[in-house]
């Protein structure tokens, strides 16, 4: 063989390898988001030109296109961005500090435990209006049913029975007794993108169990404001405290309890897309 093209066939075997290679490594990443545990404590710091960032998931799930979550840390005196809008819907919840919301150019403030919910192609921001940062949870939400970029904003489209854009503080979530602590709603309402989005937030007593572990078609979303939560996914346990995010995928075994000494607070959120399984037909 000709020794010029020796170092030629060489590199046409290398960069096939390579090729392969990462192929495969591509092939093991995750496509779609089951169910997980993210742990406060385990989510990396990002420094920020207005504070901090913790990227928790971006991936489609059994029921979202795609399911998009992070944590923003929003130093004093400072904006989220400019008002903005985009076609998928948000839901914020404020961990701590307090925050101006914009929404379509009206201005409402609130606190520490309160959730923002934004609507499809509705204009909205924050701003941090406290002396020290607020830091907050957001959720993005994609479907089968999200409407195309240019479509009008949901306040100007006024569709109806759907949820608008709005704030739902955290003192005015009347919080109702129930055998095992309390319980304060939140909502329960079909959205622009959504078939179902119900939220509620759950106190419990040390020790107790909101029910035994079970599955449901539906995908949900548990954050923990307080005390320290055991979530059991599939026969598997972990725990986790305030600002830790729990997600049960569709038709996953799961169950919580509150196993730390004090009680425990969290929300839930249940969704229903158009992807989400219908139940199971009851026997008779």
């Amino acid at each position: 063989m000709n020794s010029l093209l020796r170092p030629c066939l060489l590199c046409l075997l290398l960069a096939a390898v390579v090729t392969s290679l990462s192929s495969a490594a591509e092939s093991a990443l995750p496509t779609t988001f089951g169910s997980g545990v993210f742990g406060w404590d385990s989510l990396a710091v990002k420094l920020t030109g207005n504070g901090q960032r913790r990227d928790v998931v971006d991936l489609p799930t059994a029921t979202l296109r795609r399911f998009e979550s992070h944590v923003t840390t929003l130093n004093a005196g400072l904006m989220s961005h400019a008002p903005h809008k985009h076609p998928q819907e948000e839901f914020i919840i404020l961990k701590e500090g307090t925050l101006d919301v914009h929404i379509n150019g009206q201005v409402q403030r609130t606190g520490a435990g309160s959730i923002l919910f934004f609507a499809s192609n509705d204009m909205h921001n924050v701003t941090n209006v406290g002396n020290k940062p607020a830091t907050y949870l957001v959720f993005n939400l994609r479907t089968g049913a999200t409407p195309a970029a240019d479509a009008p904003a949901a306040a100007a489209a006024a569709a109806p029975g759907k949820l608008p854009s709005r704030v739902f503080h955290w003192d005015k979530l009347a919080a109702k007794p129930t055998p095992k602590g309390a319980r304060r709603e939140i909502v329960n309402s079909p959205t622009t993108s959504c078939a179902n989005l119900e939220g509620q937030i759950t106190t419990l007593r040390a020790g107790e169990m909101p029910h035994a572990a079970h599955t449901h078609p539906d995908e949900e979303l548990v954050v923990v404001k307080e005390g320290l939560m055991e979530a059991t996914i599939d026969g598997v346990a972990k725990r986790g405290g305030p600002g830790s995010i729990f997600f049960f995928g569709s038709n996953s075994i799961h169950g919580m309890q509150n196993v730390g000494d004090t009680e425990a607070t969290y929300y839930v959120f249940r969704i229903i897309t158009d992807a989400t399984p219908k139940p199971p037909a009851k026997q008779t």
